[in-house]
């Protein structure tokens, strides 16, 4: 359908990634979400899919870390917007002077400039996410 489409993986670290997904109440569709062994087999089953395309669509598919993003956004968003071919704008790295509406879980956080107190919030409740760390193999 779009044999020439890039693909951005966009990679969180998994406790991380997966805390964001558990505490967050969805409107629907995301039930795996509610369950820290699910969430986290969800998250196993998704870095599965994504080695697959990295396999069969080398050169199509960037890995971009959160991490990474939070520390340098500016080096971040040149290195995605070179690997789709565009130029680069500064409105990319403001993101949260837009005007437009959001409707996502994160409208809030659209609004403000990138932060890194969510990197490690996780830890706050660590003592309870021990199915999750069980699944991701993480001691």
């Amino acid at each position: 359908m779009l044999p020439n489409a890039k693909i951005i993986d966009a990679r969180r670290s998994p406790m991380a990634c997966c805390f964001s997904g558990f505490k967050q109440l969805f409107a629907e569709g995301q039930d795996f979400s509610y369950n820290l062994e699910d969430i986290g087999r969800y998250y196993q089953a998704y870095l599965k899919l994504m080695a697959h395309w990295d396999d069969v669509l080398l050169g199509y598919v960037l890995k971009v870390n959160h991490e990474d993003v939070v520390n340098n956004l500016a080096t971040q968003v040149r290195r995605i917007l070179d690997f789709c071919g565009l130029e680069f704008e500064q409105s990319c790295v403001d993101f949260h002077k837009t005007k437009r509406n959001i409707k996502t879980p994160s409208s809030e956080q659209v609004r403000q400039p990138i932060y890194k107190s969510a990197t490690e919030q996780w830890r706050h409740f660590e003592a309870y996410l021990t199915p999750l760390k069980k699944v991701l193999n993480i001691d």
